[in-house]
């Protein structure tokens, strides 16, 4: 199982063993007791910072986007302002406010240069998500209206980090800037879609999906017939990154629809928000159809109710006791 970052919040999860778009406070506070902390746990959020270009560290190795830099010790007094430089501009799509974004990243204190929490030794970038309480305050000002591509280099105050307790996990006192490196590999939204090839769907007995990119909806048309009684988890669109694992949490965009009659009973597509969540919290039959797929994937599920809710659906949703239930899954990113 992946480590995870010092600098971020657990991420929420959906379609839970509870239901789909379920309360998962519990899950969340189970996270956070037993993970990393949020970066800005504090009840009230500061106010924006203003944006400076300086002082700044020098980058003395590793300068190149994607490489593991060798950050200098800060000298003097930091600003009290953050602290922001582009090192390597970018050409990609533009990072907004509640985007989620691949990062590789790496963290240290600014008084001793000592890296706390980086990425590239992990060899495994990061998925964060520009918003208050989900990622370190510092790094979603100092990301905002960056491009993709890009190479930030950061001295993030108190205020905008870790706040006056610190991190003591980390080994950051209440009262240290901290300077970060972080290369934004990508950046995906409500509008992002999966780009995989399309496959070729010949059986006239399974569902038919769209395979539309365009960050809409994609049809699904449930056939006429008996559904089928084990699960089916086909490709639509395959993607070329990496295989999904079982203990792996991911970034999706997914539509779900009833067999029966094919209503839509949920969507991100509708909610124009992307969801994350671990497979290790979701129904059996989401759990067992990811596994194995490939990032950038489009993905017909249909799970039978015994990998569903079987007798015991969401309380409030339009799913019924053992319903058959289709899925187009688009897989964005590992979280």
């Amino acid at each position: 199982m992946r480590r995870r970052s010092l600098l971020i919040a657990a991420p929420a999860g959906l379609l839970t063993l509870a239901g789909c778009g379920g309360d998962d406070t519990a899950d969340k506070d189970k996270a956070s007791s037993s993970t990393s902390p949020s970066a800005s746990p504090s009840a009230s959020a500061p106010p924006p910072p203003k944006l400076v270009d300086g002082p700044l560290p020098a980058i003395t190795a590793g300068a190149k986007f994607g490489e593991k830099p060798t950050v200098a010790k800060g000298s003097g007094d930091p600003s009290k302002d953050l602290a922001v430089k582009t090192v390597v501009a970018g050409n990609g799509k533009t990072l907004a406010e509640g985007d989620f974004v691949k990062v590789n990243y790496l963290a240290q204190v600014w008084t001793t240069a000592k890296v706390f929490d980086n990425s590239y030794d992990r060899k495994t970038p990061i998925v964060i998500q520009l918003a208050q309480g989900q990622v370190m305050d510092g790094w979603r000002y100092a990301l905002m209206g960056k491009k993709a591509g890009s190479r930030v280099l950061m001295a993030v105050p108190p205020a905008w980090g870790f706040g006056e307790q610190g991190n003591a996990q980390a080994g950051v006192k209440g009262t240290d800037t901290l300077v970060c490196v972080l290369d934004a590999q990508d950046t995906f939204n409500a509008k992002s879609s999966a780009e995989g090839s399309e496959v070729a769907q010949d059986n006239i007995d399974l569902p038919k999906v769209g395979t539309n990119t365009d960050g809409k909806a994609p049809s699904i048309e449930v056939p006429k017939g008996d559904a089928p009684t084990k699960l089916v988890a086909n490709y639509i669109l395959e993607g070329d990154g990496e295989e999904v694992a079982a203990s792996d949490s991911v970034l999706v965009q997914y539509k779900g629809v009833l067999w029966a009659d094919g209503k839509e009973f949920d969507s991100t597509y509708s909610r124009q928000q992307l969801t994350s969540f671990s497979l290790q919290q979701v129904v059996k039959g989401w759990a067992q159809g990811l596994t194995g797929k490939k990032v950038g994937s489009r993905v017909l599920i249909v799970v039978p109710p015994k990998l569903g809710y079987g007798d015991s659906p969401p309380q409030g949703s339009t799913i019924k006791k053992d319903s058959v239930l289709v899925f187009s899954v688009d897989i964005l990113a590992k979280m």
